[in-house]
């Protein structure tokens, strides 16, 4: 009986069910219509997009703007001559790469132009008869590559396009009678010439290994870069006393780099052997090398007086054997003229110098003092049988250098007093006081420098008939690096 009722509802429970199918079927027929027309209206944007890239990568990258640059062609049309315009033939895109498997490679320099006015270059020991003419000056104009592989190597190649013959190369005679070298140079030319050039492998922080030309590690002031020194040149006692660039190889690092990794700056050392006889010279004056170490120590970084504050400390010591022709002064004056001016010092005959400098920089946020100290011994050798032709000096010198931001980061003052004690005559003494203002328009990168060089000389000063022994100047430098 059951079954007999449950056949007989069936057919009224379809028949109450079919208007629902029937709005359920026609709702879902035009949600299907909807979204066919949202997907013809996507792919014909996505068509519209393809065809405009496809135009785009066929055109130059220096191709106008409203389609390819078209040049005029005269031509014949049987009566006269008339102007046609023709599209010009598009050139691929020139696209530089390196030709190594460096994983990273960097481009960059600087230019450096100076204006000097008044005793120019006094400060240097150039007065009197070797004294300059105001000028303009292209200080430095440098370009630079480096580069880093993953194997754990980098590399920089540097060179300088006003860079004086005096610093480049050295012109050597050999006198027939006494057997000693003269060397002659000409610095009133400028040239492109290497500044450093060398391969770093540091694989290991404590242990990395240079090869190549750089600065030797000697001299707070010496070894701070170029664009990055807050008066416009390095004091004379740096110029005169430190071995600048030279050809070598060294052993450097940061031994606590691993064992201690938050204090990895505190101590830092370099060790390194060089020819000797300055760069760009592939030839050793004799056998023997200079050697040249660095201790640098960073006792503290952190805040004080709620500024950024940090203290270095550091120690150089030098020896070197030349032979008589090398010039021990390569980036200063040492050698003292009859009238108490200064010239580069080239070694008569052979001699041994021993060197040492101490230095310290300590900088509390907007202030940065620094000092350094340098003494060479510079000993005549006797070398088959030929005297050194010079008697023994030790020349040293110092400096103290404060400055301070007047505006944060962008103007600041700076003043320092350095001396030089040539030690080679009674009072041949040289004195600078230098005032500087630094306006940094973009940091380092953009900069303007202004500073005035008051220089006195303790031998003219007690032989008046050399002439004036008070001299002053004024430089003016824009810096721009790239």
């Amino acid at each position: 009986m059951k079954k007999i009722t449950l056949i007989a509802a069936l057919p009224l429970v379809l028949l109450a069910l079919q208007p629902l199918a029937a709005q359920t079927s026609s709702s879902e027929t035009q949600r299907i219509e909807k979204l066919e027309r949202a997907v013809d209206q996507l792919q014909t944007r996505n068509a519209e997009l393809e065809q405009e890239v496809s135009t785009l990568k066929k055109r130059s990258p220096f191709a106008p703007e409203f389609g390819p640059e078209s040049k005029t062609r005269v031509t014949s049309d049987g009566k006269g001559y008339v102007d046609k315009g023709v599209a010009a033939e598009e050139k691929p895109p020139v696209y530089v790469s390196p030709g190594g498997p460096e994983y990273k490679l960097t481009l960059g320099g600087y230019i450096q132009a100076n204006f000097e006015d008044g005793d120019v270059s006094a400060f240097e020991g150039r007065f009197g008869l070797s004294g300059l003419k105001d000028r303009f000056r292209l200080r430095r104009a440098r370009i630079n590559l480096s580069g880093d592989f993953a194997e754990q190597f980098d590399f920089k190649v540097e060179g300088d396009f006003e860079q004086s013959d005096s610093a480049i190369t050295a012109l050597k005679s050999v006198s027939t009678t006494t057997g000693k070298t003269t060397t002659v140079t000409n610095s009133t030319r400028t040239e492109f010439s290497a500044t450093d050039v060398f391969i770093n492998w540091h694989g290991i922080p404590e242990a990395n290994i240079k090869v190549g030309q750089w600065k030797a590690p000697f001299g707070l002031e010496q070894l701070t870069p170029d664009p990055k020194l807050i008066m416009i040149e390095r004091s004379l006692p740096t110029g005169a006393l430190t071995p600048e660039r030279q050809v070598g190889v060294q052993l450097w690092g940061k031994p606590l780099a691993n064992l201690w990794p938050q204090e990895k700056d505190l101590v830092t050392y370099y060790a390194g052997v060089f020819n000797g006889n300055g760069r760009n010279v592939n030839t050793n004056d004799n056998n023997n090398f200079m050697y040249v170490g660095r201790l640098e120590l960073l006792p503290f970084s952190g805040k004080l007086l709620g500024q950024e504050a940090s203290l270095k400390l550091g120690g150089d010591v030098m020896n070197s054997r030349d032979d008589a022709g090398t010039i021990i002064s390569p980036s200063g004056n040492l050698k003292v003229n009859t009238d108490g001016s200064l010239a580069a010092y080239t070694l008569p005959g052979a001699a041994e110098r021993t060197a040492w400098s101490l230095d310290a920089w300590l900088n509390i946020g907007p202030f940065d003092l620094i000092g350094e100290y340098i003494s060479e011994d510079v000993n005549g050798r006797t070398v088959n049988g030929v005297a050194p032709g010079f008697a023994d000096f030790s020349p040293s010198g110092w400096y103290v250098q404060g400055s301070y931001f007047i505006i944060p980061k962008k103007f600041q003052a700076a003043v320092r007093w350095e001396e030089l004690d040539p030690a080679q005559v009674p009072n041949d003494g040289i004195h600078s006081v230098t005032g500087g203002l630094n306006y940094y328009i973009h940091g380092d990168s953009l900069k303007v420098m202004a500073n005035y060089v008051h220089t006195w000389s303790d031998l003219r000063a007690a032989n008046p008939t050399f002439g004036n022994d008070q001299f002053d100047e004024v430089i003016l430098r824009l810096q721009l690096m790239f």
